[in-house]
């Protein structure tokens, strides 16, 4: 069904037809409206007295509606899917003591301001993927601005390009909080390790050393032979030698969620992560647990493509994993 609406100004006096929504007879109807018009657009081009302006605007109502219809049905998930990640800051490290009193390290992340920013389409760039966005800025370059203006979001700190599937692709805007991750699902947390500066074999590759005495002289944490003989007589690409350490991109693979904090969006991973505190980090779905294995089974499906907001609100403040298979860890084994 289509629907047709004309409208033709005179000044500042638009007159309005609209047709049914019947594709056979709508663009009819238009027409025989513009043809009785005729004669007063010409009388009016005649006397100069008015510059006739006339739009046509055409549109599917029913089109529209299946489109909201889709919106509202958010497609399913299967092992098969890849969600989006977020990007987050690392707040520092602390202590988690699970239901049985055991003591576990955990690191904690804190998701602010966190959106969509971008699509990347198959049929556009070549690959599916989502831009992600971090923490608003507010001094930012007249080109920047003019950017972030036209997608409708605040300029962002930190920006980052995380791969998904088809099928979890989301809108422009669309805002990410910590309960897009479940308590007890693995991921992975990606960020530039802390720089140590120029150092030697010994920090930097765990090289022994030489000798201590025995005829060594001012070479003590030197490396010592990097080459051989006539032959190759090159040194081979990539030998450990001194140089920068740190200040590279290191990625955690399969760290466990604790705890979920919806109010504050934070996320509580076990164990240490890349990087010093405050800084960005990358956090997705662990690659390396494939399928169901990434999430608990009493969390299955996990939020696709992302936490609604209607399940955001109904949710209590703090979601606590429950750690091992339900068995006392201090228990003595027979």
């Amino acid at each position: 069904m289509v629907e047709v609406t004309c409208a033709i100004f005179f000044g500042k006096s638009p007159k309005f037809f609209t047709s049914p929504e019947n594709s056979n007879i709508g663009p009819l109807i238009a027409m025989n409206s513009l043809t009785k018009l005729l004669p007063s657009i010409t009388s009016a081009v005649a006397t100069r007295s008015s510059r006739p302006i006339i739009s046509a605007c055409f549109h599917s109502s029913v089109t529209a509606r299946q489109a909201a219809s889709t919106a509202d049905q958010q497609p399913a998930w299967t092992p098969q899917s890849q969600r989006v990640g977020v990007i987050a800051r690392k707040k520092g490290m602390s202590t988690f003591w699970d239901e049985w009193g055991a003591r576990m390290p955990t690191t904690i992340l804190q998701l602010e301001d966190v959106q969509v920013l971008d699509v990347r389409t198959e049929e556009k760039h070549g690959y599916t993927a989502l831009q992600v966005g971090c923490t608003n800025k507010k001094n930012v370059t007249k080109p920047v601005a003019i950017h972030y203006s036209k997608l409708n979001v605040e300029p962002k700190q930190s920006v980052a390009e995380f791969r998904v599937t088809d099928d979890a692709l989301l809108p422009v805007g669309t805002i990410l909080n910590a309960a897009h991750f479940v308590p007890g699902q693995y991921v992975d947390v990606t960020a530039p390790s802390i720089g140590k500066g120029f150092a030697g074999v010994m920090k930097r590759w765990n090289f022994a050393g030489l000798p201590a005495s025995h005829g060594v002289s001012l070479a003590h944490r030197s490396a010592g032979s990097t080459g051989q003989r006539k032959w190759p007589s090159k040194v081979f690409k990539g030998k450990k030698m001194a140089g920068r350490m740190g200040g590279k991109s290191v990625t955690v693979q399969s760290l466990k969620v604790l705890k979920i904090d919806t109010e504050l969006n934070l996320v509580y991973v076990k164990g240490c992560v890349p990087g010093f505190d405050d800084q960005f980090v990358k956090i997705k779905d662990a690659v390396k647990k494939h399928g169901a294995k990434r999430f608990p089974s009493d969390t299955l499906p996990p939020p696709f493509p992302t936490v609604k907001d209607a399940d955001l609100q109904a949710m209590p403040r703090e979601l606590i994993a429950n750690s091992g298979e339900g068995k006392d860890p201090f228990t003595t084994k027979e």
